[in-house]
């Protein structure tokens, strides 16, 4: 979890750009229960780098303590566009725009930790985790689950292999894709679902499975709903579709309450016909 943020640049950046955002920034911070230290010499400790995000416009520095295994996010402004952050997941570029929610999706990301991507009344819709794959294969052996959609890999290693390539690839690359819902209460993983964009296709995919135990509650609509406005509110999306298999009535329902139209186009996917729904979002 993050503690502190540690922020070391140039002293006349440090007075032009980082002061003039530190309150704001500091509050936001605060309210997150995250300290903030500025410009520091002090000795901070190789044990609590695991809470920590260093942010410094060094590149020297930055290749140090990223050898030493600290989470370091590169500062480039005016006076370092030369400097050499090869390798680098992400650059700052402006601070006066930097929130905790920004610095915190860094500092995830550097510390292979998954983004929590919404909440809706009664669930958490996050980034999946090779610890989720276990509730997958509950969740998918309901015969009633894999009739309508692909099943697992056989091998669970197989799985677990796909999902750290998932993570490594789809999540950095795209900032979205397939999440892992659960329920807020107890904590338990019920579903999957996401937005994808599939090989062949000119839309991202809304997908989305609820485990048999939690469906016919409310589940898949509260979530699908919450991720439609996510999809165009913060991803900027304006269109998507859903390819469901014509005799999968329940999803069907679902697409056409969630405001989707079906479309006359049918595809193969699979070896299976699906028909494709669009909404416009």
């Amino acid at each position: 979890m993050l503690e502190k943020v540690v922020i070391k640049v140039d002293e006349e950046v440090l007075q032009q750009h980082i002061m003039c955002a530190e309150s704001a920034l500091l509050d936001d911070l605060l309210v997150h229960g995250v300290e903030m230290i500025i410009g520091t010499e002090e000795r901070l400790s190789a044990r609590d780098k695991e809470d920590i995000l260093y942010i410094t416009d060094s590149g020297q520095e930055y290749r140090a303590l990223r050898q030493n295994g600290w989470y370091v996010l590169p500062y480039r402004h005016e006076k370092n566009q030369e400097t050499d952050f090869t390798g680098a997941m992400y650059v700052l570029e402006r601070v006066e725009e930097a929130d905790y929610g920004t610095l915190d999706m860094a500092y995830r990301r550097l510390a292979g930790l998954p983004w929590e991507i919404l909440t809706t009344g009664r669930c958490v819709i996050r980034e999946t985790t090779v610890e989720d794959v276990e509730a997958f294969y509950q969740i998918y052996a309901e015969e009633a689950i894999t009739e309508y959609m692909e099943d697992l890999f056989e091998d669970s290693a197989e799985e677990i292999a796909y999902t750290r390539d998932y993570i490594e690839k789809v999540y950095a690359f795209y900032g979205y894709g397939l999440w892992t819902v659960l329920e807020k209460e107890s904590g338990q993983v019920i579903g999957r679902a996401g937005i994808t964009w599939r090989e062949g296709f000119g839309l991202p995919e809304l997908g989305f499975v609820i485990g048999v135990p939690w469906q016919r509650q409310g589940y898949a609509y509260e979530v699908c709903s919450a991720i439609l406005v996510y999809a165009g509110e913060e991803l900027g999306m304006t269109q998507i579709q859903a390819l469901v298999m014509g005799d999968n009535r329940k999803s069907a329902a679902l697409c056409e309450k969630l405001g989707f139209t079906e479309s006359d186009e049918q595809v193969e996917v699979n070896g299976k016909i699906h028909m494709v729904w669009r909404k416009n979002i």
